[in-house]
């Protein structure tokens, strides 16, 4: 699986960190089935935060924004 970096370009899913969801609680999760919002962490790159939305069910990545 690819992520597309806005400021490094597509990088492999091993060059990131992910957080979890955005507004999750750490023990209680909604973990919907469908779009998901999560935080990344480009720990190999830029080391920017991203906001990764990613469909649970296909895993396929609909966007990718710098989080601020």
């Amino acid at each position: 699986m690819r992520i597309a970096c806005p400021f490094c370009g597509d990088r492999e899913i091993s060059e990131f960190v992910c957080r979890g969801e955005i507004a999750g609680d750490l023990y209680l999760r909604a973990n919907p089935a469908g779009l998901l919002s999560e935080h990344w962490y480009h720990s190999e790159g830029c080391r920017n935060w991203l906001i990764v939305t990613r469909d649970t069910r296909t895993h396929e990545i609909s966007s990718t924004v710098f989080a601020r």
